[in-house]
């Protein structure tokens, strides 16, 4: 090798060092659904097996029974200097019924920019959870109606 070669070789390194720092990075925030944890909370399931299993909410409310709500958002950006985008947000709602038992599970996020239910694969119809869920996801300022 040259002695050419080897400072043009030397100066690349030097020029590809800086732009290595600069390189995009995905962020997972909020609660990360642990697919094992959520199986130990089947329909039927008490309040504190959830609370065991999965933890505390990230928020609850009472919609003619309790509903625990675990929120998460994944954001990403190709180049370290940006901002941040959201590409997804989800939120894990698990529903009690009087008993302070799990009457149903379900898995919010956007779909098509419309809220939808990925364990039952459906749109929820309006209703004061529906609202509240549609709040939580319009945080984003993704979701359209």
């Amino acid at each position: 090798m040259t002695r050419t070669h080897a400072l043009a070789l030397l100066f690349s390194a030097a020029l590809a060092l800086p732009a290595g720092g600069c390189i995009g990075e995905t962020q997972q925030r909020g609660y990360v659904v642990n697919e094992l944890a959520l199986e130990q909370v089947p329909v039927g399931a008490s309040r504190e097996q959830v609370l065991i299993a999965l933890g505390t909410p990230s928020t609850t409310a009472d919609f003619g029974g309790e509903v625990f709500y675990y929120i998460s958002q994944t954001a990403s950006r190709p180049v370290a200097f940006l901002n941040p985008r959201i590409t997804d947000q989800r939120v894990l709602a698990v529903y009690f019924d009087g008993e302070e038992q799990v009457s149903r599970i379900a898995d919010y996020g956007l779909q098509d920019g419309r809220v939808f239910d990925f364990v039952s694969r459906t749109t929820p119809t309006a209703g004061k959870d529906f609202s509240f869920v549609s709040q939580l996801l319009n945080a984003a300022g993704r979701v359209s109606f």
